[in-house]
């Protein structure tokens, strides 16, 4: 027969356990996962022809909007696998939550939406315009799908030790996490803006 000191020092455990929060490789790639959900939603039953509509010659399509992220993702999954690499040849293990420095805060900051200021595309990730949605579309889904991968990669890393090179300079280098968490806001911030011209779309 349990005692009531057995009970509640169970009670006690259960409730412990159940309040461990979610560790941040989770967090992130929770946010992955619904930007995949959001990007099959802001494509749901779209014709090659709306797919590619432009509200205006100066504007992206959708198409615009995801194959800029296809690239981007593409160039950003090589930088984060060549850092988790060198990490775990240098043995940078560590254990969160970790706590990111200011310019990691700004960067990340300044990506998400709502856009505060627009900047000019670089050359080489200005997207092509006219590809099919068929093609885009896994694509886009493949990259998500080695950003996770990634993400398992970096578990047991020191998130803020480990430094990524970014795409936006050569001369930038983020914070491990940091970088997952501005490759998932730069995604957010171009989705945000498909919706935008999917809203504009001709009835």
């Amino acid at each position: 027969m349990r005692t009531t000191r057995n009970i509640a020092s169970n009670a006690c455990r259960f409730a412990i356990i159940a309040s461990v929060p979610d560790s941040q490789i989770e967090i992130y790639r929770r946010q992955f996962e619904q930007i995949q959900q959001q990007a099959n939603e802001v494509t749901a039953k779209l014709t090659e022809a709306t797919f590619n509509w432009r509200p205006s010659p100066a504007e992206w399509s959708i198409e615009e909007c995801l194959a800029h992220l296809v690239m981007v993702g593409q160039w950003e999954v090589r930088a984060v696998e060549q850092a988790i690499n060198r990490a775990k040849e240098r043995g940078l293990t560590g254990q969160g939550p970790f706590a990111y420095g200011p310019l990691d805060r700004y960067v990340v900051g300044q990506t998400e939406p709502p856009v505060r200021t627009s900047r000019r595309t670089p050359r080489h990730f200005v997207p092509l315009h006219g590809q099919p949605l068929t093609a885009v579309m896994p694509t886009f889904h493949h990259v998500q799908s080695k950003l996770i991968l990634q993400l398992g990669r970096a578990e047991g890393l020191h998130l803020r030790r480990v430094k990524v090179q970014t795409p936006i300079s050569r001369f930038l280098k983020l914070s491990l996490g940091a970088m997952f968490e501005q490759v998932a806001a730069h995604e957010r911030r171009h989705l945000e803006q498909a919706k935008r011209v999917r809203a504009k779309l001709p009835q």
